[in-house]
C-alpha cells in the first residue's frame, strides 16, 4: 500500500484540481444514467434488442 504521504497528496492533488474546475464544468460533465441500466446493468438493453429482432422477424414472415 501506499505510503501515507503519497496518499495525502494524491487526495490534495484531486481536491484542488475539483475546486480549480468552474462549476458549470463539472455539472456538464456528470452523465445521468437510466435507472434500468442502474439496477439491472445491460440486460434491460439486450432484452429490448433480442424483442425487437423477434418482431421484426415476424412482421417479415407474414408478408
Amino acid at each position: 500500500m501506499a505510503s501515507s504521504d503519497e496518499l495525502i497528496k494524491y487526495i490534495t492533488e484531486r481536491v484542488v484540481h475539483y475546486m480549480d474546475t468552474p462549476r458549470e464544468v463539472r455539472r456538464k460533465s456528470k452523465v445521468k444514467e437510466a435507472w434500468s441500466t442502474r439496477w439491472f446493468g445491460m440486460i434491460p438493453l439486450s432484452m429490448t434488442l433480442w424483442k425487437e429482432e423477434v418482431t421484426s422477424k415476424r412482421k417479415h414472415k407474414k408478408k
